[in-house]
């Protein structure tokens, strides 16, 4: 086999930023030159701003959910989100011990106690970790599908609404992914996607609030717009909460141009992602003390990124440095870590001592926040080894990487 580095050029990574071109470039200028640049008015009261509304009406179409709200950012999305199902002080929400720092401290914000739960070996939240930390404080469940594979979504809805739980799924890394054919973020009660630059669709940043639930939509609607519910979305469903103290975290029609090009492009990047990927899982076969992610529903993997577990931990950093070595983009962990090891849940602070949920914990790290009560989440993350794919990877460099991780593990494992 081929692994000569002497010729090769190791690929660029990106998704959505990697398919930046002349059409969003173009939309920007639109936009720009049409002076409408906040979503709800412009100069010119007979030529309103479209982008914002156009997205949104497009991601409904697209997810199937009844309503959308674009927002600023996924991490707005997803603090909004918890506002319109009314979490605050005293609440709990279950999330996964393994997930972007956004899923705590938006939790944090709300004055609710994030509650970390154990994943299992798909990186997702272990369906069965719901019934074992549900308490009578527990308003919600935090489910993030990870790096674009769908959580199983089965058992955590059955389970969360048995016990009475909302279900606010995390779709940031997962815009077009799909479990049993329905996709990722139809299925709770309501979800958020992300369109900052490292996303499978991207404008830089910017994000989207999904539902199927009239009062969650117009509660959604005031956290984002400083409790304001304007005459625009009455024609979408007339006011029926009352006015609440709300943030600033409106889309600009600019953002929304971009989003708009990305979003088309989305299907066009799972696609490709997806051809490589299977053209490494083929062309690499079964390797001995090598075992893939489990994916609850592989058909839907959006594919941007291959993980595989080692049996041993000590083999996973000269592994990794072997394949880099060869000119693989691989890493032995992510952007993402757990979450007991960052620094606002080693410190236990919020923005105020008294806005700290777990201000009453002592000593802290209390149980349930340090390492040793998650082996599994441990287990699982010192062991794998992640290989991201990219819209500029072409099927030669799939086959430069399942070349070269045969000669690695041939080299490391035998």
């Amino acid at each position: 086999m081929n692994t000569d580095t002497t010729t090769y050029t190791r690929p660029a990574l990106g998704l959505g930023s990697a398919a930046l071109d002349e059409q969003e470039e173009q939309a920007a200028v639109e936009t720009l030159r049409s002076r409408n640049l906040f979503r709800y008015y412009g100069d010119d009261p007979e030529n309103p701003p479209t982008r914002v509304t156009q997205l949104e009406k497009t991601a409904v179409a697209w997810i199937g959910t009844d309503y959308a709200l674009a927002m600023s950012s996924g991490t707005a999305a997803l603090e909004t989100a918890l506002a319109a199902i009314s979490v605050g002080p005293g609440d709990e929400v279950i999330v996964p011990a393994w997930s972007w720092l956004s899923c705590v401290t938006t939790i944090v914000r709300m004055g609710a106690r994030p509650v970390l739960a154990e994943i299992d070996d798909s990186l997702n939240l272990d369906p069965n970790e719901i019934q074992r930390l549900k308490t009578d404080k527990t308003r919600a469940v935090m489910v993030v599908h990870y790096q674009g594979v769908a959580a199983d979504m089965d058992k955590i809805i059955m389970s969360a609404h048995k016990l009475g739980l909302f279900v606010i799924e995390d779709c940031a890394e997962a815009p077009g992914t799909r479990y049993k054919g329905r996709p990722v973020g139809a299925w709770g009660d309501v979800a958020i996607y992300s369109f900052q630059h490292n996303k499978p669709m991207t404008a830089g940043e910017g994000g989207m609030l999904v539902t199927r639930d009239i009062r969650t939509y117009e509660r959604a609607v005031r956290m984002h717009d400083l409790g304001q519910y304007r005459p625009y979305h009455h024609a979408t469903t007339p006011p029926q909460e009352p006015a609440f103290s709300g943030a600033n975290y409106r889309m600009s029609e600019l953002t929304a141009s971009v989003a708009l090009v990305q979003l088309k492009k989305v299907d066009a990047i799972k696609s490709h992602c997806r051809i490589l990927q299977q053209k490494i899982r083929d062309e690499v076969g079964e390797l001995p003390g090598i075992t893939w992610r489990t994916m609850p529903d592989s058909t839907g993997d959006f594919g941007f990124e291959m993980y595989f577990y080692l049996e041993d931990p000590d083999n996973v950093e000269p592994f990794q440095s072997a394949l880099n070595a060869l000119k693989v983009n691989c890493l032995p962990r992510t952007g993402t870590y757990p979450q007991y090891y960052r620094e606002n849940i080693l410190t236990g602070r919020a923005h105020h001592p008294a806005a700290s949920p777990f201000r009453d914990l002592k000593p802290w790290p209390a149980p349930g926040y340090r390492p040793e009560d998650f082996p599994v989440t441990e287990n699982l993350t010192r062991r794998f080894i992640a290989l991201p794919l990219g819209w500029k990877y072409t099927p030669a460099d799939a086959t430069h990487i399942a070349h070269s991780l045969k000669t690695v593990h041939q080299e490391i494992l035998g």
